[in-house]
């Protein structure tokens, strides 16, 4: 069901100074910031060979990203995201499963402008697993 890994996630308590540790230490190509009202975060992506690092911070005090930072205050990884064919059929498959899907249910539009789904940690070895149809 699952293909390719998309990307990691992982929340940041500084997007700015994670960004430059990003490009100017490690020599990555990193985008500007994008912010995603709907997810409740501003991002920056790390494009790899093989993968993309997604810089999460908060937007606004609501974002479930700020709850996370305030129990991990250095930041640290988020989730995981997994490339799926059917994004439907692969949450019906789940939930057949047995797995728990975060939010309604119903996939949101990502920031990369694609269908995605949550799955509960809790069913996933304590990993918040994303899921991305592409």
């Amino acid at each position: 069901m699952i293909g390719r890994l998309n990307h990691v996630a992982i929340a940041v308590p500084d997007l700015e100074a994670a960004t430059k540790t990003y490009r100017d230490v490690l020599g990555a190509k990193v985008s500007e910031p994008q912010a995603e009202p709907d997810h409740g975060v501003t991002v920056v992506f790390v494009e790899l060979d093989n993968t993309k690092i997604e810089l999460l911070h908060p937007l606004g005090e609501d974002s479930p990203i700020a709850g996370y930072l305030a129990k991990n205050t250095s930041g640290g990884m988020h989730h995981v995201c997994y490339e799926v064919e059917d994004i439907l059929a692969a949450r019906d498959k789940l939930v057949e499963e047995g797995a728990r899907i975060l939010g309604s249910g119903e996939p949101k539009i990502g920031a990369h402008k694609k269908p995605v789904l949550f799955l509960h940690p809790k069913d996933f070895n304590g990993t918040l697993v994303e899921l991305e149809q592409v």
